[in-house]
């Protein structure tokens, strides 16, 4: 057994005391069977040995405690021991067979709960013994053969939740998934309405309401936020981020929010292109956010072209950059009417950008003990500047003109516009031609913006490092998904969970569309749930779809298993499934691989 250093120490001392004490008991022993009294004297090593197990067991306690506090800070796989590839796809193997074929559970739950789940898999691993290390498969094999295991717990970690989030949510006296029919019934609910299973954890975790509905009822409410106008693609953004939207009817604020959003020009799925599953949203304060822009003065033509060009404002941080603002500006000396009439003439100043080069302004002429009246009347007349420059820090512009804090305030004062020399290096604007590249970037970046990427935004670099090609041959690939059938809001979706999409070609594309709509007559909505599917080599894909379509036109398969099932398991995997299952499958999949070879 390991152990962390800092108790090996710990461990030494307490094993050499309980030898010392093990010996004391020994020799008193031997002078009872002699019946020779023991002398009366007062021990100290017994008492400094009681003292010491103490000492030892509240180190031990309280190292327990931090090293749980620490593991709730440290990725989930920290935790995992380390095992080979080979080991674990063994052990994958043998737990996908004992959930399958033992338990009954279907290929994809089975396939799935045996993948993800590490640190179930770690602590079965742990129980085997060295010497049956070797043989892997058929040791766990025999262990659950005599060991039922709680199904509970790879299942919950498979939807995305670590041991610590699910451990209060085991049931006390069930172990089978099956004992709990209500919940897996709802768990598939979810799974066919194309939620990512790995999502499902979080619903779990703050809505469990949701998963001890009556047959039917979740699906009734995922549909009733359709029947509002949503696409699917949205209602799947909108419940994962927000899952207690299912519990009870329609949420009144998002009502609210979608009622205002329906009298703008923005459409229905707006809110689908700019959502995102991994955060969380408060109703209320967006639409605190939307009427606040309202009274400022932006109605409807105005509203939805900023909402369109800076989504952020009303999303990230659901519209705490509104008050954040407000509350600066008003602090400064600026009144009311004053700051709508900046933001009437200034809507892009509520940007990331525009907001984090006016608090650096702010904060500049704070800095350099300027009166308020003064800092008043350079916002008012000044506001589009000081959104677009990012300013040095007082102290690099004192140096650079060679004067104090003190005289500095006093030049501005006279001359405001002296402020905007102090733009950093960096970030000054440059007037000159776009060169080729330049232009090329502009395109890419255009196209990106249409898809909802912010200006400038961490997302943004990372996208324009991921996507491969001109603007107008990205818009190219993204319109033939479009002409498949899919609306716009659900091919960037599809786009922002596999950007290598749109590094296939045109042709491709279409190839792989019609292997999946044509010939296995699969609808193109399938793809919101495994967009992945695009990514796949076409030859996989043709292979495995012909033996499969081989095997559905002889009953030796289900009529219309998911695509991921076909194509994500391993080569072994799909053997045995897909080929052995009948007796003259061996030469087909042999015959298909040397005609596609």
């Amino acid at each position: 057994m390991l152990l962390l250093p800092r108790y090996q120490k710990k461990v030494h001392i307490l094993l050499n005391m309980i030898t010392h004490f093990n010996n004391s008991i020994a020799v008193s022993s031997i002078r009872h069977q002699n019946q020779v009294p023991p002398t009366p004297r007062f021990d100290l090593s017994r008492v400094s040995f009681t003292v010491r197990c103490f000492q030892i067991q509240s180190c031990v306690r309280r190292d327990k405690s931090e090293l749980q506090q620490h593991s709730s800070q440290l990725p989930t796989r920290f935790f995992v021991n380390p095992v080979s590839r080979a080991i674990r796809n063994q052990a994958q193997e043998a737990l996908f067979d004992y959930l399958h074929s033992t338990r009954s559970l279907s290929f994809t739950d089975a396939e799935h709960i045996s993948k993800n789940s590490p640190h179930f898999m770690s602590n079965i691993l742990s129980k085997i013994d060295d010497d049956n290390q070797k043989d892997i498969s058929r040791a766990l094999t025999r262990f659950f053969r005599y060991n039922p295991i709680n199904e509970f717990e790879p299942f919950f970690e498979s939807l995305g939740l670590c041991p610590s989030e699910f451990e209060p949510f085991l049931p006390q006296q069930l172990m089978f998934l099956s004992d709990d029919g209500i919940m897996f019934e709802n768990f598939h609910a979810l799974c066919n309405y194309g939620i990512p299973r790995g999502k499902i954890g979080r619903m779990y975790k703050e809505a469990r309401e949701i998963f001890r509905y009556e047959s039917g009822m979740l699906a009734s409410k995922l549909g009733a936020y359709e029947d509002l106008g949503l696409s699917k693609g949205t209602v799947i953004k909108l419940v994962t981020s927000c899952p207690l939207l299912l519990v009870g009817g329609i949420d009144g604020e998002f009502a609210s929010v979608f009622d205002k959003l329906k009298g703008l020009q923005v459409g229905f799925d707006w809110l689908g292109r700019y959502l995102s599953d991994r955060k969380t949203y408060s109703w209320r304060r967006i639409l605190e956010a939307i009427e606040f822009l309202d009274k400022v003065g932006c109605k409807e033509e105005k509203l939805s072209s900023l909402l369109k060009m800076y989504p952020a404002l009303v999303l990230e941080g659901s519209g705490k950059k509104f008050y954040v603002l407000f509350g600066r500006l008003f602090k400064v000396g600026l009144q009311v009417n004053e700051i709508y009439g900046l933001f009437i003439d200034n809507p892009e100043m509520l940007s990331d950008k525009c907001v984090r080069n006016i608090q650096k302004t702010l904060d500049f002429l704070i800095a350099i003990r300027m009166e308020t009246q003064f800092i008043t009347k350079i916002l008012l007349s000044h506001m589009e500047l000081i959104g677009s420059c990012s300013l040095q820090a007082p102290r690099t512009a004192c140096i650079s003109l060679g004067v104090r804090q003190d005289e500095l305030c006093q030049i501005l004062k006279k001359e405001p516009l002296r402020l905007f020399s102090f733009v950093s290096a960096t970030k000054k604007i440059k007037s000159k031609h776009l060169s080729e590249d330049s232009r090329k970037h502009a395109e890419k970046t255009a196209f990106l913006m249409r898809l909802g990427y912010l200006e400038n935004s961490d997302e943004m670099v990372k996208a324009l490092k991921q996507f491969r090609g001109r603007g107008d041959q990205l818009q190219e690939r993204f319109d033939c998904l479009v002409k498949a059938g899919l609306s716009h809001s659900v091919v960037t979706e599809i786009i922002k969970h596999a950007p290598i999409v749109l590094n296939l070609s045109k042709d491709v594309l279409e190839k792989k569309i019609h292997s999946l709509t044509k010939l296995l007559g699969y609808p193109i909505e399938s793809l919101v749930s495994f967009p992945a599917y695009l990514c796949y080599d076409m030859q996989r894909i043709q292979n495995r779809f012909s033996m499969y379509l081989w095997l559905r036109e002889r009953d030796a398969a289900k009529p219309m298993l998911s695509p991921s099932t076909i194509l994500t398991c391993g080569d072994a995997r799909f053997v045995k499934y897909f080929v052995n299952v009948h007796p003259d499958g061996p030469a087909i999949w042999e015959s298909i691989n040397q005609s596609s070879t």
